[in-house]
């Protein structure tokens, strides 16, 4: 077992600062009309969160070349839309969780109406900042990472995924149908981040459909390793309500495997993440310590 090196960690450090400048820089000013929602927006996105979608974007834009500038675009409109999902999944209506990253979530901070509101604005701020400034080297580039993005979060992907999870409640799921759920609820984000930082640069097509398999198998494996944490870990460490998904009788890689076996499909989804990256050699080298971290991470 390997855990990420110093320079990753430094690496890291340094991404995640860059992100959150980037983050408040596009968000409303938090005292402009209507200022409540604006407050509601920044609690959602700032002070929290490993951002582990712009590192993402940031760690394949690095693979290819791609300008800071590009990548900062790109990485907050990742965030913005992963923000918005977390606002709209803590909701009453969907998993009604009362804490998110160690704090009340929007809707018990604020109220309902306004958290609402907040994730419909993160939403559509995330294509804004997208669509207004140049991040890849062709229009019709740019108008493609417009379509991976709107698909990661619509019905092909992150929404059409919490459908599914919300429909699963009580039921047993196949292995195949509990991985098709979570390529679209988890996975399909995580993917167009990857995607994301590549188009921001340049890549061959091959190299960039070794990066896509990359992206499947780490958005799994990050499905895996969360729910073993709701599974083993204290609501102190994770930052929101562990156990939830037992409570619930939500159908996951734990409660299909058990511990055991989903830390080994966790595993050999690394394994797979680090083969896809072979032809791109030490490019590729934060992608690798990232699928490290996303499996070996405690909370």
């Amino acid at each position: 077992m390997t855990t990420p090196n110093p320079d990753f960690a430094t690496w890291t450090a340094e991404v995640q600062a860059q992100v959150e400048a980037a983050l408040a820089c596009a968000l409303p000013p938090a005292d402009r009309t209507p200022v409540r929602l604006h407050e509601a927006m920044h609690y959602a996105v700032l002070g929290g969160g490993k951002r582990v979608r712009p590192l993402l974007v940031y760690a394949a834009g690095a693979a290819a070349d791609a300008p800071a500038e590009r990548l900062a675009v790109a990485a907050c409109a990742v965030e913005f839309i992963h923000a918005y999902s977390l606002v709209h999944d803590d909701l009453p209506c969907m998993d009604d969780d009362m804490l998110r990253r160690g704090r009340p979530t929007v809707h018990v901070q604020f109220d309902e109406a306004t958290a609402m509101l907040a994730g419909d604005a993160l939403q559509t701020l995330a294509f804004e900042v997208l669509a207004r400034h140049t991040v890849a080297h062709q229009p019709g580039d740019q108008i493609e990472m417009l379509r991976l993005l709107a698909e990661a979060a619509g019905s092909p992907g992150m929404a059409g995924g919490q459908a599914i999870d919300l429909e699963s409640v009580g039921k047993k799921l196949s292995l195949a149908e509990l991985e098709r759920m979570h390529s679209m609820k988890t996975g399909a984000l995580i993917r167009a981040s990857v995607l994301l930082g590549a188009h921001c640069g340049s890549m061959p097509a091959g190299e960039r459909e070794q990066l896509d398999h990359y992206a499947k198998c780490v958005g799994l494996a990050f499905q895996v390793v969360d729910d073993i944490l709701d599974a083993e870990a204290p609501t102190e460490t994770l930052g929101k309500t562990a156990g939830k998904d037992a409570a619930q009788n939500k159908p996951t890689y734990v409660s299909l495997l058990g511990i055991a076996q989903a830390r080994e499909l966790a595993e050999q989804l690394r394994s797979d993440a680090h083969a896809a990256l072979v032809p791109l050699g030490e490019r590729a080298s934060h992608l690798r310590a990232l699928a490290d971290f996303i499996v070996l991470r405690r909370f």
